[in-house]
């Protein structure tokens, strides 16, 4: 479903920031029990490093400081939120939400509506479009905190080289709040979708209602996560590439209107196909997998937090952010900067 805003009533985004672990993990390191090395990582995935949380550091609190550099950014305090969304598949804790977490931590522990949405890779999307529709209720007033966080370091398997080498933590946040209509910036359309015959591609066994962890599941290594990358792959040309070339054509944007490409930051290599595959040029496309890997619901707000902390962005610039990820699920958001 296409969902269009009209510009007289238009959210925008005020601000960015992010945030990434201090420690930075080189390919040698992360693919060592696996048995691969730097060569056979970069050639495969384009990526150079990543950065993984300490033991004392969680998802929680790389949201914070990506909450607290997109609120400086946004020029706004924390009281001026009425609403926080984190998108995450690996929160702190089964329950509660993340994001009460960081709405406490924000000195903002009472009253304000802080939940968190799980649509692993795509989960900053899903909570991006959430936000926004929650605010358009309200007349468009109030601001709304959005972020995509996740520490997958936690579950991944050091053995497995199909997916080790690839992820990294960190988080991604922008403050939405609404923008002047003559200025034309804002959240143009966006789309979401959820593909469940596809839920095998991606995910972790245990630790769920349907099988809850144990000593059994975890000699099984069923609460490590998992994925297979060929199903992946496929699933992007076949469902990713037709869906973005349909939500652009259904706004009236050609590939080569946009100025930016945000999109999540699976695979360097996966994102070169996927960018040739929808006729965006190759330096319209952001990124930020190289130093940072794939940083799960984080990568799409990371990227464009770097991109916009460059100076690459301008004023009236098309941008189009498109996330992917285990469900399997997708969501695209098309803005005016």
């Amino acid at each position: 479903m296409l969902t269009t805003r009209a510009a007289a009533r238009r959210i925008g985004i005020l601000g960015t920031g992010s945030a990434t672990p201090s420690r930075v993990v080189t390919n040698d390191e992360a693919g060592a029990e696996a048995g691969v090395d730097d060569a056979w990582i970069h050639a495969k995935t384009a990526i150079r490093q990543r950065r993984w949380a300490k033991p004392d550091e969680a998802t929680g609190d790389l949201a914070v400081q990506a909450a607290r550099a997109a609120l400086q950014d946004a020029g706004l305090r924390a009281r001026d939120l009425s609403l926080i969304v984190l998108g995450t598949s690996t929160p702190d804790s089964p329950q509660p939400a993340t994001a009460c977490f960081v709405a406490d931590e924000l000195g903002i522990g009472h009253g304000t509506a802080a939940f968190d949405v799980n649509a692993v890779c795509s989960g900053f999307a899903f909570a991006l479009t959430t936000a926004e529709g929650l605010l358009r209720t309200s007349g468009g007033a109030g601001h709304a905190l959005v972020i995509g966080a996740d520490v997958y370091s936690r579950i991944l398997d050091p053995t497995d080289r199909r997916t080790v080498v690839l992820f990294g933590d960190g988080a991604g946040a922008v403050v939405l709040g609404p923008v002047r209509p003559e200025s034309g910036r804002g959240l143009i359309a966006s789309r979401l979708a959820s593909f469940g015959a596809e839920r095998e591609l991606v995910g972790v066994a245990a630790g769920g209602s349907r099988l809850p962890s144990s000593a059994q599941t975890l000699a099984r290594g069923e609460h490590r996560f998992t994925m297979n990358g060929r199903g992946v792959r496929d699933f992007v040309t076949a469902e990713v590439v037709p869906a973005v070339t349909r939500f652009l054509d259904d706004c009236g944007v050609r590939p080569t209107d946009l100025a930016h490409f945000v999109p999540h930051q699976g695979n360097g290599r996966m994102l070169e196909e996927l960018a040739a595959g929808l006729g965006i040029p190759a330096d319209r496309t952001r990124g930020s997998f190289a130093a940072y890997g794939n940083t799960g619901a984080a990568s799409v707000p990371l990227t464009l937090d770097l991109t916009a902390r460059s100076g690459a962005l301008a004023a009236g610039d098309l941008v189009l952010l498109a996330a992917f990820g285990g469900g399997m699920t997708m969501g695209l958001t098309l803005l005016r900067w």
